[in-house]
């Protein structure tokens, strides 16, 4: 028997295929811009100016300080710049933290934001935004900040490397998963997310083994896209709560936290969300234990499996915890202190989850 619902679908239009980026300058025209401000990571600076340098007198200016978890300070400069060249809109190029600042922007002055992904993080699909000051990150949702048009080209991802492939794409997996136990969740989300963990959990360790594998490439993107997309209908629960505190307290890398994190949540919460559980089963090849597939899946390809790598002290752990169920998000399970400690000691050490 299928529940009663309410589905809202986002204003989006997305561009998919290898060359989907020699369109951006007609996807610009599209939205009525004239000047746009582009803004990548200063890792991805050389891909910014080449993308620059392809919009030609629609390019405003290039923005190479995208950083993780979006610091106010980045956002005001950002901010700044974009109002100084007289800005009607912004191009992120990269990750989540390219995209993260485009959303700043557009959360303060309402610039439209065009995303053209490098990663599999997701945040294009999302009206979510952070910011992180005085080591607390904040989070809100915003349909300003959504991207009016995502480009999706996985071409762009061939040099992604094979580490950074694969913590993006269980990043990507641990949306879905959350999606599938949230309390808004629908049979629509559902399906879009059971289908984006399975074409992540085929694709990535084809795109570890030969990160030139287009067809991998393109399968891993549209499995981000889908578990993109439930993220921004749906509620976020303790996985994404932990990974956000961690983020934000300790500035760890986002998406190496999402990955680590992510059996360990699931874990948590399986004995509370059996529907999820029979979705992950299926997406995973027909496990009886998603979270040990997931953390299984991870050592395959080659992804952290331990805060303690990551740079987190064991002594860091109460601070966590206290934060995560001071002000927890909507969770099948209850959030305890003691059943947090258990989760974070277990991720911190890289033990296997407990089912």
């Amino acid at each position: 028997m299928i529940r009663d619902f309410t589905y809202q679908a986002l204003p989006m239009r997305v561009v998919f295929g290898p060359g989907a980026l020699g369109k951006l300058p007609d996807e610009v025209t599209a939205l009525g811009l004239s000047r746009v401000l582009v803004l990548c990571s200063p890792e991805q600076e050389a891909m910014g100016r080449s993308v620059a340098s392809g919009l030609g007198a629609l390019a405003a200016g290039v923005l190479p300080e995208a950083r993780m978890h979006v610091p106010v300070e980045v956002a005001a400069r950002a901010r700044d710049l974009a109002a100084e060249l007289g800005a009607d809109g912004c191009v992120a190029v990269g990750g989540g933290s390219a995209i993260g600042l485009g959303k700043a922007i557009a959360l303060e002055h309402g610039l439209p934001v065009i995303a053209v992904p490098t990663t599999y993080a997701g945040s294009e699909m999302t009206p979510v935004w952070g910011l992180t000051e005085g080591g607390r990150k904040r989070t809100g949702r915003d349909e300003r900040v959504l991207p009016r048009s995502v480009l999706y080209d996985p071409e762009l991802t061939l040099t992604l490397p094979a580490g950074m492939s694969a913590a993006s794409g269980m990043n990507a997996v641990a949306h879905a998963v959350e999606a599938l136990y949230a309390p808004d969740a629908t049979p629509i989300i559902s399906l879009m997310a059971e289908e984006g963990a399975r074409a992540l959990a085929a694709a990535l360790p084809r795109v570890v083994a030969d990160g030139a594998d287009l067809d991998g490439r393109s399968q891993a993107q549209y499995g981000a896209w889908l578990c993109g997309a439930v993220l921004a209908a749906t509620t976020m629960s303790l996985h994404h709560k932990l990974c956000h505190t961690l983020g934000g307290t300790l500035d760890l890398p986002h998406a190496q936290t999402h990955t680590v994190v992510l059996p360990h949540a699931l874990a948590y919460n399986q004995p509370a969300a059996p529907d999820a559980v029979a979705a992950l089963s299926r997406a995973l090849g027909g496990t009886p234990d998603p979270a040990r597939e997931l953390w299984e899946l991870a050592g395959r390809l080659g992804a952290p499996r331990s805060l303690r790598e990551l740079g987190m002290a064991e002594a860091d752990i109460p601070r966590v915890v206290e934060q995560a169920v001071a002000e927890p998000y909507a969770n099948p399970r209850p959030v305890t202190a003691d059943g947090v400690t258990a989760l974070l000691e277990d991720a911190w050490a890289g033990r296997p989850p407990r089912s």
